[in-house]
């Protein structure tokens, strides 16, 4: 069972929600972050890198110190604000005409420690302490973490009550076209139901935000040893997700891009690939992976389907089903020489939400020689890896939207 609590949220003023809401610290560098950071901005606090001239290095102490003044400087000014009582807040995105809606509360370090709060990807040591420093100097979860939960039809019912009948806090449409729309959850016994029920939920899944979950769950240790009369309800017990029924999130592509045909032509590599799949040319027109184990190649100017046979993937078993250990195995590793996605410099990877055309634009620019694009992964995927304790390869899924960051803050001071 999961624990999680309301919180007293620091957010911005409606009119400011817009401007200070960002996108996440990992998905723009810091000169793209430069270029899209107006005034009120989170990006000030979250990639504070780019207020120097020129931009400093993001993991040096002036960098983590600025953080925490431009923190402090929104609060001071008014574009962050706390609520005075403690609430859940209802978080929704919408994107290509289709609204998910989720529940953004505290969840507890102990749950992430002990299993009931599940991952599907390893993390990095080096990315882990970035985040630290910066939860531990801030005492704030600054951007929350993006979980799902299984569907709850009571939960389905709160939330559709609250906005039926209330105006939204905030609605606002990002630079992306995506939309962004907040309840504040005023009602106190629904508050409280909502705890009641979450406590009979038997577990919450990472859907995206690993690192920064892992470091949440690290400063809440490191603080509980400092503290002689811990209890466990302290507030630095808990750290900022956004919760999502999992039946409401759509996981999109994640694509594979090389740079080399590991001493193969295209005419070699296209005969080899034909011992483990049924290879179709489908010519210069885009071509979308149609199914699982369907997969689209960009090779020598062509589009090309490749259907894995019979055999050569496991559907009893929660790896091996997925069509990136398919890849892996069969094309990356046998026939291109790819042993680690982690460490090797011949390979890339492209979010789905860049399109198929940005895998034929990176082969065509010579930049690489051969792309393939897969079927995308489905949620009852993730939980079955989650639920067996198993580990997803790199690179395998992407969310989309992504949470804005700076809609509301949790901290823990």
């Amino acid at each position: 069972m999961v624990r999680i609590k309301p919180f007293c949220g620091i957010r911005p003023p409606k009119e400011h929600a817009a401007e200070v809401a960002s996108r996440p610290y990992d998905v723009l560098n810091s000169a793209e972050a430069k270029a899209e950071a107006t005034e009120r901005s989170l990006l000030h606090i979250i990639k504070p890198e780019i207020d120097f001239d020129p931009i400093a290095d993001e993991h040096s102490q002036q960098v983590y110190d600025k953080a925490v003044e431009n923190f402090r400087t929104w609060r001071d000014k008014g574009w962050l604000v706390q609520d005075p009582e403690e609430h859940y807040y209802i978080y929704a995105q919408t994107m290509n005409g289709r609204t998910q809606y989720g529940l953004a509360m505290c969840c507890h370090f102990e749950d992430y420690l002990s299993g009931a709060i599940k991952k599907h990807e390893l993390t990095r040591t080096d990315k882990e302490e970035d985040r630290m420093i910066h939860v531990r100097n801030q005492k704030a979860n600054i951007e929350p973490v993006f979980f799902a939960y299984p569907d709850n039809a009571e939960i389905d019912a709160i939330v559709e009550s609250v906005v039926k009948n209330n105006p939204a806090d905030y609605d606002f449409t990002a630079a992306d076209g995506f939309g962004h729309h907040m309840w504040v959850i005023r009602d106190k016994a629904l508050n409280d139901r909502i705890t009641e029920i979450f406590a009979t939920i038997p577990a919450l899944y990472v859907a995206d935000g690993h690192h920064r979950t892992a470091a949440a769950a690290r400063v809440g240790a490191e603080c509980k040893s400092k503290n002689p009369s811990h209890t466990g309800n302290e507030e630095y017990c808990y750290f900022l997700a956004v919760t999502f029924p999992a039946s409401q999130l759509r996981i999109i592509d994640y694509n594979r891009v090389v740079k080399d045909l590991n001493g193969m032509t295209p005419a070699q590599l296209v005969e080899a690939l034909q011992k483990n799949f049924t290879v179709e040319k489908k010519g210069k027109e885009i071509y979308t992976p149609a199914a699982l184990h369907n997969f689209a190649m960009y090779l020598d100017g062509e589009w090309y389907s490749l259907t894995a046979k019979e055999g050569t993937y496991n559907d009893s078993d929660p790896i091996g089903v997925l069509d990136v250990t398919v890849l892996s195995n069969l094309v990356l590793d046998q026939l291109l020489d790819i042993k680690d996605l982690r460490t090797s410099k011949r390979i890339d990877f492209v979010g789905g939400i860049r399109g198929l055309g940005e895998l034929q634009k990176r082969v065509d620019s010579g930049e690489m020689k051969v792309a393939f694009a897969l079927y995308p992964v489905s949620m009852q995927q993730l939980i079955d890896i989650a639920d067996t304790g198993n580990i997803m390869p790199p690179k395998t899924t992407w969310f989309e939207p992504k949470l804005r960051s700076g809609v509301v803050i949790h901290s823990f001071e």
